[in-house]
């Protein structure tokens, strides 16, 4: 992915429209690119792959204007499982509501989505669990493995691994895939959300949150920081977590 090839791209075609990853749309931003970035040749911009950190969808949104939409799938059910447009993002981007910025949009069109607990029970709006789908464009199985078929699809819904919460409006915040909760002390704590609040410093340009085994707590946080500029001291580091 070249930014500098994108503006040119954008330079050359009216009413442009394409799909990126997040990590993508960030580093289009945050390229010197971005300058020669015909706006008014672009009409939308997908974003998908991963939910977009709500900082970086912030930064893009104040780059780009209004051409953000995101869309969620997986292979088992590709780009087709919940959408968030242009309009409904703008709005949230308005009104200042991080949450819906957060989520991944509502269910599209002849698709199914709830939240799974224990035994596939169905979970009410706000708590978390998996992320059940169920609709025409889920597979009808994987290839020549009827063991991990059965399994992905229990009870005619697909199991995406995804953790996630519903709110009373239909909109779904997918919280990590379920092999990446850290679990300390008994607590579950989610690596995104961490990510989310570190990603709030203005010194910290990237981070990723990772479990590491621990002896009394069964395990504990580890952040990966890429700092802006110069790492934050520890009495600012401090500062930030108290506040």
């Amino acid at each position: 992915f070249d930014p500098a090839v994108i503006a040119a791209l954008t330079r050359a075609w009216r009413g442009a429209a394409f799909f990126a990853a997040p990590t993508m749309v960030k580093r289009l931003v945050e390229s010197p690119a971005i300058e020669a970035l015909a706006r008014e040749h672009v009409k939308g911009i997908v974003y998908g792959g991963g939910p977009m950190y709500v900082a970086d969808c912030k930064a893009a949104f104040a780059a780009l204007g209004p051409r953000l939409a995101q869309i969620y799938g997986q292979g088992e059910s590709p780009m087709t499982i919940t959408a968030m447009d242009r309009a409904l993002l703008a709005d949230a981007m308005a009104r200042g509501d991080d949450a819906r910025i957060a989520s991944v949009g509502c269910a599209q069109t002849g698709i199914e989505v709830r939240i799974g607990g224990t035994g596939d029970d169905t979970l009410p709006a706000g708590e978390i669990g998996e992320v059940l789908v169920r609709g025409p464009t889920v597979m009808r199985g994987y290839w020549n493995n009827p063991q991990a078929s059965a399994r992905t699809l229990a009870n005619g819904w697909l199991h995406t691994g995804d953790l996630g919460a519903l709110d009373e409006h239909g909109f779904l915040t997918l919280k990590d895939r379920s092999k990446d909760l850290i679990i300390s002390g008994g607590s579950n704590i989610y690596p995104r959300e961490v990510e989310e609040a570190l990603l709030l410093h203005r010194d910290v340009a990237e981070v990723a949150v990772v479990g590491r085994a621990h002896p009394e707590w069964g395990e504990e946080v580890v952040a990966f920081v890429v700092p802006r500029h110069a790492p934050p001291t520890a009495d600012a580091r401090r500062a930030f977590e108290a506040a």
